[in-house]
């Protein structure tokens, strides 16, 4: 049975490739008179660079990104958000709200490898919950190197309703910079009133965290 992880894996490798070669085609017209030396520096730097992200899209895989899963422990969290510079973490409880996000939430994970998607119960994380003043269900904390940089606190940025679309939830992420996006909706990211809280910080001062 084919790994849907993997394919997903080696299509997104493949636009790497051809946007590489796309760029190469563009440095290579941009030369007056191309000799065997330019030419072959463009190959070797696209040769590097294609390896770097390979390197990179394994390294993810190896951290859990491209598929989202639940956080058993708060012990666990910190791990989570130490090993990868990208995490959207849905708080939850068992209701029909936190079902909805977490079904754009699984279909996320496997477009946007680059950010690992989790979930973690919120009733099972009491120090998380009032560390990050977690209070509406559901919250998707959303974090960047150790950070909790911004939120999305229930539906009230996605329409109000449950029927908001996951495009609707991929631009929010998009313009939190906590996914990488192309779409219409790319843009420079809203100013938050947000404070920004160490989630490291928040690790060493609670050693039933540790």
């Amino acid at each position: 049975m084919d790994n849907p992880i993997q394919e997903i894996l080696e299509k997104q490798l493949l636009t790497v490739a051809k946007a590489m070669e796309d760029k190469l085609d563009e440095e290579i017209a941009s030369l007056e008179k191309p000799d065997e030396d330019d030419l072959e520096v463009l190959r070797e730097r696209r040769l590097q660079q294609m390896k770097k992200m390979a390197e990179k899209r394994k390294r993810w895989m190896s951290h859990g990104h491209g598929e989202y899963s639940e956080i058993p422990s708060e012990k666990d969290f910190f791990a989570a958000v130490k090993a990868s510079e990208r995490v959207v973490c849905h708080f939850y409880r068992e209701n029909w709200p936190c079902k909805v996000m977490d079904k754009h939430m699984s279909i996320l994970a496997k477009q946007h490898i680059e950010t690992r998607f989790v979930k973690i119960q919120a009733e099972k994380s009491p120090f998380l919950a009032e560390r990050l003043k977690i209070v509406v269900l559901p919250t998707l904390a959303l974090i960047k190197n150790t950070k909790v940089d911004d939120y999305v606190v229930g539906f009230n940025e996605l329409g109000g309703k449950d029927d908001f679309s996951t495009e609707d939830l991929e631009e929010r992420l998009a313009r939190a910079q906590v996914i990488h996006y192309e779409g219409e909706s790319s843009h420079k990211p809203k100013s938050t009133t947000q404070t920004r809280r160490s989630v490291r910080q928040s690790a060493n001062s609670d050693s039933d965290s540790e």
